[in-house]
């Protein structure tokens, strides 16, 4: 059962003229940007403070701050179960590039940063619904993750992964609400400050499932640490500039989606816990439903289920207890 699924790759510029086709999740980060009246707009303002903030974390020989700009690449990965032509969208990631636009190089950047998997949805949506429903207490199921953790890393070894990119990928998160974060001595130069927190949160652990680890890191010039989530070394692995590729884009992403972290108008502490219902902080110029996205997820995970889960689900399920990588 140790089989190879086949994965298929499919690739779309994310700018301004971005539309997310069918198969995207209508809750990823820069779908809920293209949508609505001001959806040209807000692709316009978010991709100019992925570009300001690459500048200004990327300040050598930089001296106007516009030497680079950064090019994103929407990866959608649909998966082939039986071998009969008939695909699954399983996960869609975000592939930097950068351009120099001093030397006109285009400089290859890091594939993973933000992460959308509809599998997620059904694990957290519904899985998980389903499991403490009417139960005073809260846990998870013994396997939470284990099919979405064997996928992920499935498709990763692929050939379809290796032929396409060079390096592992590294995916860029908000810090949990629930943990608290202590700051360390040690500081990388693009990276930033280095926390640790007193436990592993329920998205470490699922993560931890997909063949990934986590440190904790706030740049220079933000206000509260983003998650990595990476396999290897994340600080020898990669060049500056791929970190900054990362950090300009999620961040990005994170002052519009979680503003009371990201765009608050305190720094993080030396011990620091995350906080969704502080008001001390700024709002971006980018419209955004967050009550909505919470419920869209659960359509998401339903349709998962009717649609992957339940058609599959012997297989699945023989595959992932015996996959071994």
């Amino acid at each position: 059962m140790n089989k190879e699924f086949e994965f298929i790759i499919k690739s779309l510029s994310f700018d301004e003229n971005y539309n997310p086709s069918e198969n995207t999740r209508i809750t990823t980060n820069f779908a809920n940007l293209a949508r609505g009246s001001k959806r040209q707009e807000n692709l316009r303002n978010a991709l100019k403070m992925i570009d300001d903030r690459f500048n200004s974390l990327a300040h050598w020989d930089n001296p106007t701050g516009n030497r680079y700009c950064v090019e994103l690449e929407i990866i959608s990965v649909e998966m082939d179960v039986e071998g009969k032509g008939e695909t699954f969208p399983v996960i869609e990631i975000l592939k930097t590039n950068i351009v120099d636009q001093k030397t006109n190089e285009r400089i290859e950047g890091i594939v993973g940063n933000n992460f959308s998997s509809y599998v997620r949805d059904y694990d957290f949506s519904v899985v998980l619904l389903d499991h403490n429903k009417n139960k005073p207490g809260f846990s998870t199921p013994d396997n939470f993750g284990d099919l979405h953790g064997n996928l992920f890393k499935c498709f990763v070894n692929s050939t379809a992964y290796k032929e396409r990119f060079n390096k592992q990928p590294v995916i860029c998160l908000s810090v949990s609400s629930k943990n608290t974060y202590h700051r360390t001595e040690y500081q990388h130069p693009v990276l930033g400050v280095e926390y640790q927190q007193n436990e592993p949160s329920m998205t470490d652990h699922y993560f931890n499932k997909m063949g990934l680890q986590a440190r904790y890191f706030m740049p220079p010039n933000s206000v509260a640490p983003l998650a990595f989530y990476f396999v290897g070394d994340l600080t020898s692995d990669y060049t500056n500039l791929e970190l900054i590729g990362t950090i300009s884009t999620m961040e990005t992403f994170q002052k519009i989606y979680r503003p009371e972290i990201y765009n608050a108008n305190s720094v993080a502490g030396k011990d620091y816990q995350p906080n969704l219902n502080q008001q001390d902080y700024s709002l971006t110029q980018i419209v955004y439903d967050r009550e909505e996205r919470s419920q869209l997820a659960i359509e998401q995970g339903k349709f998962t289920e009717e649609n992957f889960i339940k058609p599959y689900q012997t297989i699945l399920e023989q595959w992932s207890a015996n996959y071994v990588l």
